[in-house]
């Protein structure tokens, strides 16, 4: 596995750039950001993730190791290519990801190109607790943003993945009534998760209703 490159950059491409390390040219691909950040001439040095399939052999560059982390995270979700994950990272900072993912906020990932409704909810939910803002728990600004808001965040997440809206309100009460110290820690990502275990489902069979618990 190749975890990073140091070399002398030979070209800057719109989605890829060419690190010559010692006479020899590794083509990498990384995001706007990254890519801006580098000069024909000078020495860089990129933190690298390798995709490795049967007819190819990728390199995906990053600017630090938390991009990185983000970006290897983001490919453990189902449905989520490495261009899809890089396109994530171009349009958003590691840490705004980290805290859309935390906070259950899907309409930051359908701010994407290519990520709608249905897999911006697959996001948050398989993303929960994989993904957290750094310092999580050293400040009480973000917990009473969430514990304010999670319940629209939620709703919003379930519709995506199928419920009609007062299915999900309903299932939301429901799954929250055993459940206090969710409700006041208002996580977003943990209140969904108890909500589809409640119901007994993983995510993936939106069709469902809560109508046929009975």
């Amino acid at each position: 596995m190749i975890s990073f490159l140091r070399g002398t950059v030979a070209h800057v491409g719109l989605s890829t750039a060419v690190i010559d390390l010692n006479g020899a040219g590794m083509s990498v691909y990384a995001t706007p950001q990254t890519l801006s950040h580098l000069r024909v001439g000078d020495e860089a040095k990129l933190f690298t993730s390798m995709i490795v399939r049967e007819d190819s052999l990728t390199l995906f560059g990053f600017a630090d190791e938390n991009e990185r982390e983000v970006f290897d995270v983001l490919l453990g979700v189902s449905g989520i290519g490495p261009r899809l994950a890089l396109a994530v990272l171009a349009v958003h900072e590691p840490e705004a990801i980290r805290v859309a993912a935390h906070t259950g906020d899907t309409k930051a990932f359908t701010k994407v190109p290519g990520i709608g409704p249905k897999v911006a909810g697959r996001l948050v939910l398989e993303l929960a607790g994989k993904l957290v803002p750094h310092g999580t728990g050293t400040s009480s600004t973000p917990a009473v943003q969430v514990s304010a808001e999670w319940k629209p965040q939620v709703v919003a997440a379930m519709t995506s993945l199928g419920w009609s809206e007062k299915d999900a309100t309903g299932s939301i009460d429901k799954a929250m009534a055993d459940s206090p110290e969710l409700v006041d820690s208002g996580n977003v990502a943990q209140i969904l998760r108890a909500t589809l275990r409640w119901l007994g489902q993983d995510g993936a069979r939106a069709g469902n209703r809560v109508g046929s618990r009975g």
